[in-house]
């Protein structure tokens, strides 16, 4: 079953997602640089789709699978295999 974000909220420390089955995930701020340094202003312009959230202004995407799995924002690590 695929699981959707439905709304998306702030408070001074967090970001909070409720989903499609219910369940409301709190995700830290500290845990995504590029929406603890925005403006309030700017995290409410987020679009929802059926896997995540986008700010385009932000150039942010994040997934709702990243979420429930706990990842923070991946969207500057790069990826090296040894």
């Amino acid at each position: 079953m695929s699981v959707s974000p439905k709304a998306v909220r702030f408070d001074e420390y967090n970001m909070w997602v409720t989903l499609s089955d219910a369940r409301t995930l709190g995700v830290p701020l500290a845990w995504l640089p590029k929406l603890m340094h925005a403006s309030p202003e700017q995290r409410e312009r987020f679009e929802l789709s059926a896997r995540g959230i986008h700010w385009d202004e932000l150039d942010e995407d994040i997934s709702v699978d990243g979420l429930i799995a706990g990842r923070s924002d991946i969207t500057q690590r790069s990826h090296h295999t040894a």
